[in-house]
């Protein structure tokens, strides 16, 4: 494969094998989504407070479909935490087609876990039964990420009936515990390193840039969290004996925290900028207020292009406060307040720099004299793919045949960045560092991945499905070495 004659299809003459594959696509839609539905219907939550009987049974129902895919080897498998108690983390499913000689090897990575639903009440359909309405099919795990898990099973097997296979090496690896912060991911990895070599890696969790408008993500920013806890007393106090005198811990807390950030809602920790170039891409202000749900009057915060700030930008939360609760609060000075800080970060900046500047700025402006403890923190690295690699060239024009073909119009893929993080990327990276990593997915702004009400944009989906396929049929016809990574 060369980029150059990429779109020369083997079927034929440009854009024949898009045209196959998506009539392909179309025939096989009903029993993919009945698969997915099926998928939806397995509450499988890897956080330790959820039955992890409902994983294990995910795993099986993937390591089904895989073989009725046509993967020749398929095992359920899991690696130890690597954390010292000689716990091992979820079930993962690694199925493999061997690669034809001379040809190169394409990893295809999703998860089958999901997060947990939330409250009933604010689903308007049952968060684990799959309900079809118009183009959208509901339910959790319907986008995030068994929608994934089912496109790399629908694009292998449009392949074996219209190619007669890939025409490559296809290895599944279908991670178990995303959503619980993939803890054996990188013991995983290394537990199973030849069984997951590739040249290339697509990962199927992300979003498109807009309904009917395909994207590759090329970058993602990184993540720092931390926990610290204010104290000012050795024990509670009466507010009214006291107050206006001794400090309060929670009066600390509160004028600690609101340093974290200029009067514009700009992060005012130094050190956290990112060398990221502005993107060229930019949202719509009103749409970006209708995705993000701001009341009326609220404004956005942060200075200069809302993708910068989404993408490249710092962004500090304070994602947990230990106070009592109104019902419960009484007429007490609080001696000392936990709070948990989430941290976004831009590609280019070093997350154990970023959580060192965080400590400092902390450190720095805690009132009064307050103590400060730091407790547990986590991290991972932001990335940058390099978007003029041959596999990055050939997934656009993938992209932009199958949704060409299927919108009937020429269509351009936008290289977007997501705010959140993908730590894993990273671990790939270090254990692969050879393999082009290629970031797609089936999402859009309105598929609400983690919120109530999660959903999955059918033609969509079916693009993303065709897609994948001409990459891996493309990716073949040059053989090992010729581009893909």
């Amino acid at each position: 494969m060369t980029t150059t004659d990429a779109r020369n299809d083997p079927a034929g003459g440009p854009g024949d094998l898009a045209a196959a594959l998506a009539q392909q696509v179309d025939t096989d839609l009903d029993r993919l989504l009945e698969e997915l539905s099926a998928l939806v219907a397995i509450p499988s939550i890897a956080w330790p407070a959820f039955d992890q009987s409902h994983v294990r049974r995910s795993a099986e129902a993937v390591a089904d479909l895989a073989r009725m895919a046509g993967f020749a080897e398929v095992d359920i498998l899991d690696a130890p935490l690597g954390d010292g108690t000689g716990q091992r983390g979820a079930p993962a499913v690694v199925a493999r087609i061997p690669a034809p000689p001379g040809r190169p090897t394409v990893l295809l990575y999703a998860h089958h876990d999901v997060q947990p639903p939330g409250r009933d009440e604010d689903w308007h359909t049952p968060p684990f039964t799959a309900t079809r309405i118009g183009d959208r099919l509901y339910g959790r795990g319907a986008a995030d990420d068994k929608a994934g898990v089912i496109a790399h099973l629908g694009a292998v097997r449009a392949l074996q009936s219209v190619n007669g296979g890939p025409g490559v090496g296809v290895t599944l690896f279908i991670e178990g515990e995303e959503e619980a912060g993939s803890p054996s991911f990188r013991s995983f990895l290394q537990t199973h390193r030849e069984r997951l070599a590739a040249d290339a890696i697509i990962v199927a969790d992300s979003s498109n840039w807009a309904v009917d408008v395909p994207a590759l993500t090329t970058s993602l920013r990184g993540m720092a969290s931390l926990e610290f806890s204010v104290s000012t007393l050795d024990h509670a106090l009466h507010s009214g004996m006291y107050g206006g005198a001794a400090p309060d811990a929670a009066l600390a807390m509160t004028r600690l925290l609101a340093s974290l950030h200029h009067a514009d809602g700009s992060v005012a920790v130094p050190g956290l900028a990112s060398p990221a170039p502005e993107p060229e891409v930019d949202f719509d202000p009103a749409g970006f207020r209708a995705d993000a749900g701001l009341l009326e009057g609220v404004e956005p915060i942060g200075s200069g292009s809302i993708a910068s700030r989404l993408w490249q930008q710092p962004a500090l939360t304070v994602t947990g406060l230990d106070l009592p609760a109104v019902e419960r609060a009484s007429n007490t000075l609080q001696a000392s307040v936990r709070a948990k800080i989430s941290m976004r970060i831009g590609p280019g900046v070093d997350p154990a720099e970023a959580l060192a500047a965080l400590k400092a700025h902390l450190r720095e402006h805690a009132p009064f004299g307050a103590h400060l403890e730091f407790g547990e923190e986590e991290a991972g690295r932001p990335w940058q793919a390099d978007v003029a690699a041959p596999s990055v060239v050939l997934m656009r024009e993938c992209l932009a045949d199958a949704w060409g073909h299927d919108l009937g119009v020429p269509t351009t893929p936008v290289d977007t960045g997501i705010g959140g993080s993908i730590p894993f990327i990273a671990d790939l990276l270090d254990v692969f560092p050879q393999a082009a990593i290629l970031v797609t997915g089936v999402e859009d702004p309105d598929t609400r991945a983690h919120s109530p009400n999660e959903s999955l944009y059918l033609p969509d989906f079916r693009r993303a499905v065709v897609a994948e396929a001409l990459f891996l049929a493309r990716s073949g016809q040059g053989g090992a070495g010729s581009g893909t990574a």
